[in-house]
């Protein structure tokens, strides 16, 4: 039974999708819910996964190519093994190499076109990539390893002695090697929606300092009565920010609202989205109603937005809307920045590094924990005093975290 193999339903937002990485050759035996393909958009990398035990058949979509929702991209034989490996796919059909070279070896097409212009065969050539895939940086290292039997090939014409003792020169450099590669399509949108916010808000960032003693103090003395409470969620510090600036979002609605052509459209909830840095990109996940989450839900809802992030198990839905943006450049040692708005929000909050700093405290010195906060915002629907006192309301309720559950 032959089984149409299409691309996800992609939601409104989402255009169309690029094909990432086939996970298995047509042919090979696949497993039910095996995953099969990875389809990217500018959001999220989505997966396919095998509809019943088989093989592939006849693959329409090769890596790179562009796909659209429920696309058909590939044939799916029910119960067939091996014997289908001779099929046609449309990897191999748009590849330059001979039928049987494909069927040995996949090759990438970047490395496919760098082997041609260098005359080499890409069957002697070593694949690194997943399934033994054959990459452009194969390529360049075979050719490295071997200058003596490409440059036969490279020089057909005799040429004189003093030209060839540059490209001799050059060859012995070993540190100065590029590499280049597409930019992938989640990157390229980030790109585009950063560029965006800086062209189209007037955006400003205001700078304060919090003492963190009092919740790294209140962090110490119940954070394991709190990973037992919570079957394991532990108590870290993004929850009392998400908490803080619920509170303070409350205060000041303004913050929480956004602008949609020439109205200004205010959130009567907070999603507070909060940033994740994965390998493919900085992704946001909202926590949704953050309002009636208690700390222990919003650990344990952050915690997992990170698990997932790291895997690409995030869903597109779980990544769009958000009133209000939380991102922690800390962690990776950041000591000061301006955050970019993430557009159609119109503030968002930076976190710091943590780094002891001697302060004045009632006329004596003290070395106290600081941190840096910045928010951004939108000056064209902020004003400064409103963007500067709710910055000063997350500093007063992070100094008092008793204030965070009183909401005084």
């Amino acid at each position: 039974m032959t089984i149409e193999i299409k691309a996800p339903t992609f939601p409104e937002s989402v255009q169309d999708g690029t094909i990432a990485t086939w996970h298995k050759k047509p042919g090979e035996a696949v497993a039910r819910d095996e995953l099969i393909v990875d389809i990217e958009t500018d959001k999220v990398v989505l997966e396919v996964v095998a509809p019943a035990d088989g093989s592939i058949s006849e693959v329409f979509k090769a890596e790179g190519d562009t796909v659209g929702s429920n696309e058909v991209i590939a044939y799916f034989v029910e119960g067939a093994g091996a014997a289908a490996a001779p099929a046609a796919s449309a990897p191999a059909a748009k590849a330059e190499a001979t039928p049987a070279a494909a069927a040995e070896k996949l090759v990438n097409p970047a490395a496919r076109k760098l082997a041609s212009e260098n005359n080499v065969d890409t069957a002697a050539v070593a694949g690194t990539g997943r399934d033994g895939r054959v990459t452009k940086e194969d390529v360049t290292n075979h050719l490295k390893s071997a200058p003596a039997a490409a440059a036969p090939k490279a020089a057909a014409p005799a040429a004189p002695a003093a030209p060839a003792a540059p490209a001799a020169a050059v060859e012995a450099v070993g540190d100065r090697v590029e590499k280049r590669v597409p930019m992938t399509r989640l990157r390229k949108r980030i790109a585009e929606r950063l560029l965006e916010a800086s062209n189209t808000t007037a955006m400003l960032t205001t700078f304060n300092e919090v003492n963190m003693k009092p919740v790294m103090d209140l962090r110490a003395k119940y954070k394991d009565q709190f990973e037992k409470a919570h079957n394991g969620t532990r108590l870290g510090f993004m929850g009392f920010f998400v908490k803080a600036a619920v509170e303070a979002l409350r205060r000041f609605p303004t913050v929480n609202a956004s602008i949609d052509g020439n109205d200004v459209v205010y959130h009567g909830y907070q999603d507070i989205g909060v940033a994740v840095s994965t390998d493919k990109g900085l992704v946001v996940p909202v926590l949704r109603n953050a309002e009636n989450m208690s700390l222990a839900d919003i650990e344990s809802g952050i915690r997992d937005f990170g698990l997932r992030a790291r895997d690409g198990k995030l869903g597109i839905e779980e990544m769009t809307g958000g009133t209000f943006t939380i991102t922690n450049g800390g962690v990776f040692g950041s000591l000061l920045s301006t955050p970019i708005l993430n557009l159609p929000q119109s503030a968002i909050l930076g976190m710091h590094k943590i780094q002891e700093r001697p302060m004045a405290v009632n006329g004596k010195v003290e070395i106290l924990p600081m941190m840096y906060l910045a928010l951004s915002y939108d000056h064209r629907l902020l004003d400064g005093k409103d963007a500067v006192q709710f910055l000063v309301t997350i500093k007063d309720l992070l100094e008092d975290p008793a204030r965070i559950l009183l909401e005084i």
